[in-house]
C-alpha cells in the first residue's frame, strides 16, 4: 500500500505537469489572437510557474500547506502575468484538496478565498479584456465551492472512517481486557479451591498417616485427584491464549456433585425446581460461585457443614449456600477476594450476590437472571 502511494505520489506530479504544458500550448494560441482576451504567449518564466504548481505536489502528503501555497501563488502569478486560461487551475485544485482532507483548513480556506478575490479584482479592473461581469463572478464562486465543498466532504468521511476503526479498536481492547479478567477469575477460582483442598487433605493426612494409615491414604488420593483436575483445568484456561487450541469444555452445574464429592465437606444439596441447561454463562457463573463459596467454608470454617441449594425458577436460577460455621479456628474472613469475585461474577451477569453471617456460620446467596431465549 505504502509503495501504491509512492507510485501515485511520483506520476501525478509528471500528469499534471504535462497536461498542464500540453494544454496551455493548446489553448493559448487562439487566447493570444482573440482580441475579447488578448493573452500573451508562455516564455520561459510562465512555463516554469507551469511546471511550479505540480512540482508542489510532490511533497503535498508531506507539507501539505506548503504544496497549497505555492501552487496556488504559481497560478496566480501566470494569470496575473497574463498567460492563458487552462489546465494552470488543476494543480491548485489538487492542492487545496489534499491539504483540506489533511486537516490544514486554516491554510487552504484563506487561501482560496484569497484566489478567488484575486479573479475578481485581476478580471474587473486588470486584464487586457473587458470585464466579464457579475454572472462570470458568480460563476466562478460556484466552481471554486463545489471544490471546497468537495474537499469538506472528503475530509468529513476520512474522519468518519477513522473514528470507526478507533471504535473498532477500542472495542477490540475491550473484549481482550473482558477475556483477560474471565481468564484472571476462572485461574484464580480453579487455583484457590483445589489448592485449599490439597492443604485441607494434606494437614487431615500428615495427622492420620502414623495411627489411621487407611484413611490418610484416602486423603492422599483426594489430594491426587484435585492436583490432577487443578491441572486439567488451567490448561483449559490457557489454551485460550493459543490459537487454534482446543478448549475443554468449561465446569458447569452439571459437574457440581463431582464439586462437592471433592471438597472433603460435609454438603447437603437441595434442588427447587425442573433441573434444565442454563445459558453458558449462568451455568459457569453458577458453578464458580459455589466453587467459591465451598473453599471459603474450607478456609475459613474448617469442620462445618454446608448446605447448597439450588432454585431454577422460571427468570432466574437462585443459589445459596449456608454453612454451620466451624469448630476449629480458620483464616479471617474477608482476607481474599473470593466474595468481590463472586459478586462480580453475578453483577457481570446482571444478577445480585449477598454474603453475609448467618447465625453462626456464613451464608452466600446470588440470583441469576436467564434470558428468556434460553428457556
Amino acid at each position: 500500500m505504502r509503495a501504491e502511494s509512492r507510485r501515485v505520489d511520483l506520476l501525478l506530479p509528471l500528469f499534471v505537469g504535462t497536461l498542464q504544458v500540453v494544454g496551455t500550448l493548446g489553448v493559448q494560441w487562439w487566447q493570444v489572437h482573440d482580441t475579447g482576451m488578448l493573452r500573451v504567449p508562455l516564455g520561459p518564466l510562465g512555463y516554469a510557474l507551469l511546471l511550479a504548481g505540480p512540482l508542489a505536489l510532490t511533497v503535498r502528503r508531506r507539507h501539505p500547506a506548503l504544496s497549497v501555497i505555492v501552487s496556488v501563488d504559481a497560478t496566480l502569478l501566470f494569470i496575473g502575468l497574463g498567460h492563458a486560461y487552462g489546465p494552470v487551475f488543476l494543480s491548485p485544485i489538487i492542492a487545496f484538496h489534499t491539504a483540506v482532507v489533511g486537516g490544514h483548513r486554516r491554510v487552504a480556506w484563506p487561501l482560496w478565498g484569497l484566489a478567488y478575490v484575486f479573479f475578481v479584482v485581476y478580471l474587473s479592473w486588470f486584464a487586457p479584456a473587458p470585464p466579464p461581469g457579475w454572472f462570470h463572478n458568480v460563476a466562478m464562486a460556484a466552481l471554486m465551492g463545489l471544490v471546497l465543498a468537495v474537499a469538506e466532504f472528503s475530509r468529513a468521511r476520512n474522519e468518519r472512517q477513522a473514528e470507526h476503526k478507533r471504535v473498532e479498536r477500542e472495542e477490540v481492547r475491550r473484549q481482550a481486557s473482558e477475556e483477560r479478567l474471565t481468564m484472571a477469575q476462572e485461574l484464580h477460582d480453579v487455583l484457590a479451591h483445589n489448592i485449599s483442598l490439597i492443604h485441607v487433605q494434606a494437614s487431615t493426612a500428615l495427622h492420620l498417616i502414623e495411627d489411621h494409615p487407611e484413611q490418610a491414604k484416602t486423603a492422599l488420593t483426594t489430594i491426587k485427584q484435585a492436583s490432577k483436575d487443578v491441572l486439567t483445568e488451567m490448561r483449559s484456561v490457557l489454551n485460550v491464549l493459543r490459537d487454534g487450541a482446543p478448549r475443554s469444555p468449561t465446569a458447569g452445574l452439571d459437574r457440581l456433585d463431582e464439586l462437592i464429592e471433592r471438597s472433603g465437606l460435609r454438603v447437603v444439596k437441595n434442588v427447587i425446581g425442573e433441573v434444565r441447561p442454563l445459558p453458558p454463562g449462568v451455568d459457569r457463573a453458577g458453578y464458580r460461585i459455589v466453587q467459591e463459596a465451598l473453599t471459603n467454608v474450607t478456609r475459613h470454617a474448617p469442620g462445618a457443614s454446608v448446605t447448597v441449594a439450588l432454585d431454577y425458577g422460571p427468570r432466574a436460577l437462585t443459589l445459596q449456600i449456608t454453612d454451620s460455621g466451624g469448630n476449629a479456628p480458620g483464616e479471617s474472613l474477608g482476607s481474599g477476594n473470593g466474595v468481590p469475585g463472586m459478586r462480580e461474577r453475578a453483577s457481570a451477569l446482571g444478577g445480585t450476590l449477598t454474603a453475609a453471617h448467618h447465625g453462626r456460620g456464613f451464608r452466600v446467596e446470588a440470583r441469576l437472571p436467564i434470558p428468556e431465549e434460553s428457556e
